[in-house]
């Protein structure tokens, strides 16, 4: 199945908030804040009791706490990928880490896995320790076909190339995971068996009826097929020998 996106309109140019040198005090981070990158990560670290804010089209977005159900979510998502970053060197898979796409935005995905720059892949760590660039595959956890993660981070990663975006709408019982053609994200569809096999990382399967279930187990064994997949072997040769991704 797939779900209507919404556009969300370009925003004219703002009138950005930059770093005052010499400024007495930082000014906290807050929800709606129009600022550039760099003021943003400023505030961000002088506030280390805040564990999770994005730039979004130069908009700051701060979740309120996490609920349960989110967090069970997650770790299904991350135990998931986990099983497959293990036997696929060359790749890296990152929990809850800030990307910086660009100057005006800097998200924090629930997961992101990506093929690393020796191997050919579109994303970089920075000296500070940052990922820049776009991960090839992004995972976010959402509440409903209402969030924000449907509509402006769709088009922010959309339009920076990150190849897949898998978006779980948790209340809403459905999975979305889209792929990049031609600029625009297509939905990928389930086989025969449920199943969903990512077009940039061969071998990743996922069971998605068995994920939405909460049948765990189900989901690993489905996982390990894809490992024991020709695709998956392949793949893995061509990362070890720096050709990239997926033909």
């Amino acid at each position: 199945m797939s779900v209507a996106i919404m556009k969300t309109p370009r925003r004219q140019a703002m009138n950005y908030v930059y770093p005052r040198e010499n400024s007495p005090e930082i000014p906290l981070l807050e929800n709606g804040d129009h600022i550039a990158r760099e003021e943003f990560e400023r505030r961000y670290h002088a506030m280390p009791s805040v564990k999770k804010a994005e730039l979004i089209q130069g908009i700051v977005y701060m979740p309120s706490p996490v609920r349960m159900s989110h967090s069970d979510s997650h770790a299904k998502i991350i135990t998931w990928l986990g099983n497959y970053w293990a036997v696929t060197p060359g790749i890296g898979l990152h929990d809850n880490g800030t990307v910086r796409i660009d100057e005006e935005n800097e998200p924090q995905p629930d997961a992101a896995l990506r093929i690393k720059q020796h191997a050919l892949g579109k994303s970089w760590v920075s000296k500070d320790d940052y990922i820049e660039g776009a991960p090839e595959l992004i995972v976010e956890i959402a509440g409903s076909s209402a969030s924000f993660d449907l509509f402006e981070k769709f088009e922010v990663y959309q339009q920076h190339g990150v190849q897949e975006y898998l978006v779980w709408q948790i209340y809403d019982h459905r999975l979305d995971w889209f792929e990049l053609r031609e600029g625009q994200y297509v939905p990928l569809q389930p086989d025969a068996d449920g199943i969903i096999r990512s077009q940039v990382f061969p071998g990743l399967y996922l069971a998605v009826e068995a994920l939405l279930s909460g049948d765990l187990a189900q989901v690993l064994t489905v996982v390990q097929q894809g490992l024991q997949s020709e695709g998956h072997r392949l793949f893995v040769q061509r990362l070890q020998s720096g050709e990239g991704g997926a033909k």
